[in-house]
């Protein structure tokens, strides 16, 4: 069966003097995450685990992001993750350090059977 997409959170996440971008992107996918509390996967007789989550993330320089590390914040499911260029970061007036800021999306898709669901 297709998976279909269930849902779309969306987050933002900072690290406002490390310029570590791993950091902003864990940030940005736990605030994504942490103000929901998806029930779809319950109500349709599924474990949460059924849940398959592609994340992305949008980062000034998406090679300095530890997929990994972002992936590890799912607390359910399956995830995948595709980091691309995006955010911003804000150079302090020195130009000695920055402030990172990385945007997160989260989409929630389920294997089901539509007729099931009839």
């Amino acid at each position: 069966m297709p998976l279909k997409r269930m849902a779309l959170e969306i987050g933002m996440g900072t690290d406002i003097r490390g310029a570590d971008y791993t950091k902003a992107a864990v940030r940005a996918l736990r605030d994504a995450l942490w103000h929901n509390s998806l029930g779809i996967a319950a109500a349709l007789n599924m474990p949460t685990d059924a849940m398959v989550v592609e994340v992305i993330i949008g980062v000034p320089k998406p090679e300095l992001v530890n997929q990994a590390e972002v992936l590890a914040v799912l607390p359910h499911g399956t995830g995948t993750i595709k980091v691309v260029e995006g955010g911003l970061e804000i150079f302090n007036d020195t130009g000695t350090g920055s402030t990172v800021i990385a945007n997160a999306a989260a989409i929630v898709r389920l294997d089901i059977d539509r007729k099931a669901l009839r």
